[in-house]
Parts: structure tokens; C-alpha cells; sequence
């Protein structure tokens, strides 16, 4: 019996060897899970909307927006709504915005609701074919109650 490691020595060196790996590989999750981006789409889930037609990409974002989160916008609103684009239609209380990605947005506003350009604004200042960017709270149906309208200089770049 002239073996380098004695047979008793052979399954604690096994079960050591299964817990380092065990641990090492616990480890590589956590790292790789630190790594992946706050707040993101899992990389299968921003496939998915990826492959979603225009339309059903706005649907999706409405829903998100909907959904009372502790996320605020860019305007530090919870659940906020902001769209842009140029106006299709108008009456008395509503616009309806066609948006960059050939869907439309529907804008809610009041007398209450601030509108500007380069001087004070008025809703008639909204008229068809101009362009305007929204601020205001998304409602549960996808469209938005406008706080802010900015009438804005048409792009030929867009």
C-alpha cells in the first residue's frame, strides 16, 4: 500500500474540491448580476420588444408608464407622461400627436394647461401640422393629461 494519498484522504479531498467549485461558481452569478445595467430590460426581454411592431412597442411603454412605480421621468413626475410629434387633429379639449415612430399619442390639456413657444402661447396656437412636446401625467389609457405644451420649430432632419 504505497499510495501518495490514502484512501481516507480521497472523499474529503472530493468534497473540498465540490465546495470551492460550488462557491466559485455562486460567485460568478453574483458578479455577473452586479454587472447587468440597474434598472434594465433582461437581455431576453429587450429582444422581445425589439421584434414588437411600433404600435405594440407605444402599447407596451404606455402600459410600463401606467404601472404605479417609484420611477420618476426625466421631469421627476411619477409615472409621467412626455411625447412628441406633430399634430394630426385637434378640438376643444384634445390633440392628437403622430409621434416619430408613425404611431399617435393623444394629449389632454385645460385652461390650466401651460402652452409656450419662443413667445406666451394659446391653444389656438395648436393647429394641425405644427410640432409640439408634451409634459404632463399618463393616464391609464395610454394617452396624456398635458401640464406643458411646447410648440416647437418643424425639424427637417427628422
Amino acid at each position: 500500500m504505497n499510495k501518495l494519498i490514502p484512501d481516507k484522504l480521497i472523499p474529503i479531498i472530493i468534497a473540498i474540491a465540490l465546495v470551492v467549485g460550488g462557491g466559485a461558481f455562486y460567485g460568478g452569478i453574483k458578479y455577473a448580476e452586479s454587472k447587468r445595467p440597474r434598472g434594465g430590460f433582461p437581455r431576453q426581454d429587450l429582444e422581445q420588444f425589439c421584434n414588437l411592431s411600433p404600435e405594440e412597442r407605444q402599447q407596451k411603454l404606455q402600459e410600463l408608464d401606467a404601472k404605479p412605480s417609484g420611477f420618476k421621468g426625466r421631469d421627476g413626475q411619477r409615472g409621467g407622461g412626455s411625447a412628441n410629434g406633430e399634430i394630426i387633429s385637434k378640438d376643444d379639449k384634445s390633440v392628437t400627436i403622430k409621434l416619430r415612430d408613425g404611431g399617435s399619442k393623444i394629449v389632454f390639456f385645460s385652461d390650466s394647461t401651460e402652452i409656450t413657444k419662443s413667445a406666451e402661447g394659446t391653444l389656438s396656437d395648436l393647429e394641425i401640422g405644427k410640432n409640439i412636446s408634451v409634459k404632463g401625467t399618463a393616464n391609464s389609457d395610454g394617452s396624456i393629461t398635458a401640464q406643458t405644451i411646447q410648440l416647437r420649430p418643424v425639424n427637417p432632419n427628422q
